[in-house]
């Protein structure tokens, strides 16, 4: 049976005023769309229907595309996206990629057969230098406003929302080093994707400032951003000698660990490994994973913003939106061996 929402256990729970969660049950402005997200979840929490003034019919659907769900950041990024959508009145349709399934085109094309007022794409053809952009260009020709989220491309007019790679390979390596590290490999996908490239040409940089490494090209490997690729990509790179070893995702990043493990070795005694995204689980692995955390809820809120901004007619930014990663140590980074520190 429902119950009627008690505004005071509601604004409690949200950590709000009592004034504030009244706005929001009788649909006032003047609250921001952040505020009104967590007095909504506060309603469910505590297990009260919605008021019916906020069950209304959306402003609009609003595509969102991102790539295959089992990399917990693509999860992560879409309830983010979704949360801060539905809070201003959209409707948020997701799209999911895989190998062999629906190709983002096909996507796009039902998506505008449905008439939705906005695409935000998460990691999408976009971010491949090998694609093709005219398929942004004639979105943007016919008036329907997108965001784009990692993967900066010169020449697409909207909104681009990314992590800093230059800035968090920096972290990475600094903090490898000032560990003593010497041999660092670097585990990434395919470099035609914008990210790796960064992380690449980054990775080169701050290891040319450590000196002495002249063999960079063995110290890299292109894998796939799943488990199984960190695994015969760590078998590389350990191969080479490698005492540390950095991925570009967190589920190659447990692959590595596997790795290093299947070999008799130890994490971090004899090798250190270091993950990318900062998943939800990453700090309860055996050991919890030193990872680069990417603010994946202010990137989600900064893409939604962006693309409201754009659907209202105003005038929207073209620049790229770069945010600044964080480097999360725990326990599977540790001083290099002593024979080879």
């Amino acid at each position: 049976m429902s119950r009627p929402a008690r505004l005071a256990d509601v604004a409690r729970q949200a950590g709000v005023s009592e004034a504030t969660a009244s706005r929001v049950f009788n649909g006032k402005p003047g609250v921001a769309a952040a505020t009104r997200a967590s007095v909504l979840e506060a309603l469910d929490l505590l297990g009260y229907d919605r008021p019916s003034r906020l069950r209304e019919r959306s402003a609009g659907l609003v595509g969102l595309i991102v790539p295959e769900l089992s990399n917990p950041v693509f999860p992560a990024y879409a309830q983010v996206i979704e949360n801060a959508l539905s809070a201003s009145g959209y409707t948020p349709v997701l799209c999911t990629q895989a190998p062999g399934g629906v190709h983002e085109d096909e996507y796009v094309e039902m998506l505008l057969e449905r008439g939705v007022s906005g695409i935000i794409y998460v990691s999408g053809h976009h971010a491949n230098l090998h694609s093709d952009i005219a398929r942004y260009l004639d979105l943007v020709a016919k008036g329907i406003p997108i965001v784009l989220v990692s993967g900066f491309r010169e020449g697409i007019p909207a909104p681009f929302v990314s992590n800093d790679e230059r800035v968090a390979m920096s972290l990475v390596v600094d903090h490898l080093t000032a560990l003593r590290h010497r041999r660092i490999g670097l585990l990434v996908g395919p470099e035609r994707y914008v990210p790796v490239m960064l992380k690449i040409a980054s990775f080169r940089q701050s290891m040319h400032e450590i000196g002495d490494v002249d063999d960079l090209d063995d110290l890299v490997v292109e894998t796939f951003f799943t488990v199984e690729g960190g695994a015969s990509g760590a078998a590389q790179l350990l191969d080479r000698g490698c005492t540390a070893i950095v991925c570009a995702s967190d589920l190659m990043a447990l692959g590595a660990i596997s790795e290093v493990r299947r070999r008799g070795l130890r994490v971090p005694d004899d090798v250190s490994v270091v993950g990318s995204d900062d998943s939800w689980l990453m700090a309860y692995t055996d050991p919890p994973l030193t990872t680069v955390r990417v603010n994946v809820t202010a990137m989600g809120e900064a893409a939604v913003e962006a693309l409201l901004t754009a659907m209202s007619g105003e005038p929207s930014s073209v620049a790229e939106l770069v945010f600044r990663p964080e480097l999360v140590v725990r326990g599977s980074t540790g001083p290099a061996p002593a024979a080879s520190a």
